[in-house]
């Protein structure tokens, strides 16, 4: 069964409210303004209830069926991210310094369209919860919204969500049943010398020359200190010091990330980090500190959610892959999935620009393959 004939019959309208969305981005938690459209529209639909100022700006509608049931979760992300739009398009970002550079104004429209034909049909029996998110991008909205208790207090039994991928052809589904996305840790390391004149380096202890070698050690940790088959990312992305040609600075800093699919895996990293920072401390006589910071987990599907989501998702479209690779980006959701069995899938965008890319933006055509799913996902899990 393609897009359902409902949702496309409102495909154009549609397309306006996420081009709304796209032209009045917010950013972390600050969605206020995208959270009162929601609202204003979730009203017009006539869902049960609309529950605000979740998260700060998050908000939850219930829509019930033509009889009681279990209840399911279907979440989209609100915020957009902190950079300048280049698109060209008529409907480019209105606020300086923010865009839809990821598709959560996407996102929440299918989350909406799915809203607007439920609450038309009610073909089901139980409860659909519909969570709107902000902060994925920095805050981990998901996971504050779980601890404010979105699934607790409504007894979501299951929790679903999606993301649209540039590249891959509108309409098109795919993900696998396991690890999806990367667990996501950050380290800053600070490291203590003794500054000086240049010309004079056995008056100092260098910390660059301690950086360099902190450096090195940090490549260990993949090749000798971890399983070579399960994946694992550790990644120094800054490295700062001094301030002139003529002088052995007194502080150097490196920074990273950590990404991998397994808690095991994150904590070898952390202890090698630790440990690697101690030796370089002993041996540079220098001062080493790290600070690591256990960001987000890895994001993991239930099998049988997984199955059950790429199944609903044939019925609107293409099934491209059950058992892609996972990616090493990172997703809030898994807090989400951590609380519960659910899953976490991908739906084509067409040939377009990359997430995080200055030019992105989403393709509207997508919207009713994503809103189709969502409902169908609703009518298949809660069959009236």
């Amino acid at each position: 069964m393609p897009v359902l004939n409902r949702i496309a019959a409102f495909a154009d309208e549609m397309a306006e409210w996420r081009q709304h969305l796209h032209r009045h981005p917010e950013t972390r938690f600050d969605c206020h303004q995208t959270a009162a459209f929601v609202a204003g529209k979730l009203r017009e639909f006539g869902v049960d209830e609309i529950h605000e100022g979740i998260a700060e700006s998050g908000l939850v509608a219930i829509i019930r069926g033509r009889s009681p049931g279990p209840a399911i979760g279907l979440r989209a992300d609100m915020d957009a991210l902190p950079m300048q739009e280049q698109s060209g398009k008529p409907h480019a970002s209105t606020v300086p310094g923010a865009m839809h550079a990821c598709g959560h104004d996407g996102h929440t429209t299918m989350l909406l369209g799915a809203a607007k034909y439920l609450a038309e049909t009610r073909n089901f029996a139980g409860t659909a919860v519909l969570i709107f998110q902000p902060a994925e991008e920095w805050g981990s909205g998901a996971d504050v919204m779980v601890k404010a208790g979105v699934l607790d207090d409504w007894k979501v039994e299951q929790v679903y969500a999606i993301h649209n991928m540039p590249g891959t052809p509108v309409g098109t589904f795919y993900g696998n049943t396991g690890a999806t996305m990367a667990g996501i840790d950050e380290f800053d390391i600070t490291i203590e010398g003794r500054g000086g004149h240049g010309a004079y380096p056995h008056l100092t202890r260098d910390p660059i020359t301690a950086g360099v070698a902190l450096h090195s050690a940090i490549q260990t940790i993949l090749s000798r200190d971890h399983y070579a088959l399960d994946r694992l990312v550790v990644a120094v992305t800054q490295f700062h010091a001094g301030t002139a040609n003529n002088i052995t600075p007194g502080t150097a800093t490196l920074s990273g990330t950590v990404r991998s699919f397994s808690d095991e895996a994150q904590a070898v990293a952390k202890r090698r980090l630790r440990e690697i920072c101690e030796g370089v401390q002993a041996t540079f006589g220098v001062t080493v500190t790290l600070d690591y910071i256990e960001w987000e987990p890895p994001t993991v599907n239930d099998p049988d959610c997984a199955q059950f989501a790429f199944n609903v998702a044939e019925e609107v479209g293409r099934v491209e892959s059950r058992e892609a690779l996972p990616e090493m980006g990172g997703e809030d959701f898994a807090y989400m999935l951590r609380a519960r069995p659910g899953a976490y899938i991908f739906l084509g965008n067409g040939d377009t620009a990359e997430v995080h890319h200055p030019a992105y933006d989403f393709s509207d055509e997508t919207a009713p393959f994503g809103a189709s799913y969502f409902a169908r996902l609703v009518e298949r899990a809660l069959p009236a």
